[in-house]
């Protein structure tokens, strides 16, 4: 998935030279949590909202280097990946490097709109949520449940890692899932869930909806 042309560039680096003040009256104006910062035209990181506002108005960034925190993606970087450095970061503005060039952000809700468009959202199907040891399981093995019973596999990722125990979700083509089910507890895997009709993606959905909401405000 090409992401290139989610980059917007409307949000240039500002330098260290700049003074605090400066960048509060920046983030007035906009509804980031971050704003990029640049030495000598070279991109160092970005500085947070919450820091600027704790800081001497009339001093400059350069002061203040302690507060830049250093995230970024490249071009190529996965989609998914971008996702995590986002809830890494805790941001909604994500820089991006091209050959270590500031190139312009990726914006928080313009990517999560990305996972509306997966299979796992708009393909009929249903929801399985397994449960094995972090240690035991693995995503070959669950491929090879799902397809040894004529099933096609449209998604999974983990959902909760607790205790060294791992929950996968699933969304499979809509058939046999209590066949699908069986196999998976020959294979020592616990069944969490199963959902036949889509009402676990409708509530996925559903927030993320109101996650996209949220962001606008």
């Amino acid at each position: 998935m090409n992401l290139s042309e989610f980059i917007i560039n409307d949000v240039p680096p500002v330098d260290i030279n700049q003074p605090i003040n400066h960048i509060q009256k920046s983030f007035n104006q906009l509804t980031y949590s971050h704003i990029p910062v640049e030495q000598n035209g070279r991109f160092i990181g970005c500085i947070s909202e919450n820091d600027t506002h704790c800081l001497d108005a009339n001093k400059t960034i350069e002061e203040y280097l302690y507060t830049i925190e250093r995230f970024f993606v490249s071009p190529h970087t996965n989609w998914l990946d971008v996702l995590e450095a986002f809830a890494q970061n805790a941001s909604n503005i994500m820089p991006v490097l091209k050959e270590d060039k500031y190139i312009g952000y990726y914006e928080l809700k313009d990517i999560i709109s990305l996972f509306d468009q997966t299979p796992f959202f708009y393909e009929a199907g249903a929801v399985l949520i397994v449960q094995k040891g972090a240690k035991d399981y693995s995503f070959s093995e669950i491929s090879q449940i799902v397809e040894s019973n004529n099933v096609k596999l449209l998604g999974a990722f983990i959902t909760k890692y607790d205790n060294d125990l791992v929950q996968i979700t699933l969304k499979i083509s809509n058939s046999g899932l209590s066949e699908i089910m069986q196999t998976f507890r020959r294979y020592s895997y616990d069944v969490i869930a199963g959902h036949e009709e889509d009402s676990y993606i409708e509530s996925l959905k559903d927030r993320s909806e109101y996650l996209r909401k949220y962001l606008n405000i």
